[in-house]
């Protein structure tokens, strides 16, 4: 009787110190998904392509001296993305990627008119990666009539075309602007486990489950570019800013992991920036109290300014920077991944 009270003793103990940690990783509370980053390896070139075929317009242009690498924001509606060249060239794009790959990360372009923006990419000969815009069936009652396109930058990035007719979709991409492409509504990345995924994403982070629905068929073919491609899609938001969209591939299920010695001066290297309105002191003791994996140095005494950033990556290796809505961030805590 007195072993068997230890026992159960040792067990409630062990399941308070697991609500404790799970109590200080939900501590966290996303204010907005600031920025969708990637690697380029020609800036110029990739500026000529986001701004002339996709209407982004140039908002910033510095260099990091430490980093050895040159930054842009490119701004398209309400959103950015941010462009980063290493002087220390990384890998190329893996050219046997597929949508499948743990890797995979896209942004999604809002447009107004899809087939007039799907004439702009064939006028620039941009490389396909779906067959050609799909709009998605009418029995699935979550995505219906939803059209969508992917396709690659110079660099082999995927990206998006997607159009929401009326009801679906945030009720500003409604809104008449006269613009064809209209901003950036999420970035979607393939996970290996939905449910695991979300302990990060809302259980961490504090994003919340936006909407939920399972893809397939041939549209779903045509679109991903994968055979027999059954997905499962859940897409999280934080209060403001474009989404993060969990891609779970039921089948096939054969898709690479993400290479764990892949380097920020990589091209297929991204990085989505999240602002908390705590402070990223309290981020990172959540993020060390939740076991995630952190790739910035100095992890043993964390960041030592509230204004710092630090990143970390989520199950599937997908790097995220973490950082607070103070105006006053002066420094950041650079990726480990770095220069080879």
């Amino acid at each position: 009787m007195k072993r068997f009270c230890q026992t159960r003793a040792a067990g409630l103990l062990i399941a308070l110190v697991v609500l404790c940690c799970a109590m200080q990783a939900q501590m966290l509370r996303a204010t907005r998904v600031e920025t969708v980053g990637f690697t380029v390896s020609d800036m110029d070139r990739s500026i000529d392509f986001y701004t002339r075929v996709l209407h982004f317009q140039k908002v910033s242009d510095r260099r990091i001296p430490d980093g050895n690498a040159r930054v842009v924001r490119m701004q398209l509606g309400e959103e950015q993305i941010e462009l980063t060249q290493y002087e220390a060239k990384g890998q190329p794009f893996p050219a046997d990627s597929h949508g499948n790959d743990h890797w995979f990360q896209h942004v999604a372009i809002v447009v107004s008119d899809m087939q007039k923006a799907y004439a702009v990419l064939r006028q620039n000969r941009v490389r396909h990666a779906s067959s050609a815009p799909q709009r998605l069936p009418d029995w699935n009652q979550n995505a219906a009539g939803i059209e969508a396109f992917y396709f690659r930058d110079p660099d082999g990035h995927y990206l998006e075309l997607i159009h929401f007719p009326p009801g679906k979709g945030d009720p500003k991409w409604q809104r008449p602007t006269g613009e064809l492409c209209l901003g950036i509504d999420h970035t979607a990345i393939v996970v290996a486990d939905t449910d695991q995924s979300l302990r990060f994403y809302r259980d961490l982070l504090g994003m919340h489950i936006g909407g939920e629905s399972e893809n397939y068929g041939v549209e779903q073919e045509h679109l991903n570019g994968v055979f027999a491609a059954h997905l499962r899609i859940t897409a999280l938001r934080a209060e403001r800013g474009p989404g993060i969209e969990l891609l779970e591939y039921l089948s096939p299920t054969d898709g690479r992991e993400t290479p764990s010695d892949l380097r920020a001066n990589d091209i297929a290297h991204w990085e989505t920036r999240v602002e908390f309105h705590e402070n990223v002191r309290q981020a990172w003791d959540a993020a060390r109290a939740a076991h995630i994996t952190l790739v910035s140095p100095s992890a043993a005494e964390g960041p030592a300014d509230t204004g710092v950033e630090f990143l970390a990556q989520d199950p599937d290796r997908h790097v995220i920077v973490f950082c607070c809505a103070k105006p006053n961030a002066i420094s950041r805590i650079t990726s480990a991944e770095g220069e080879r």
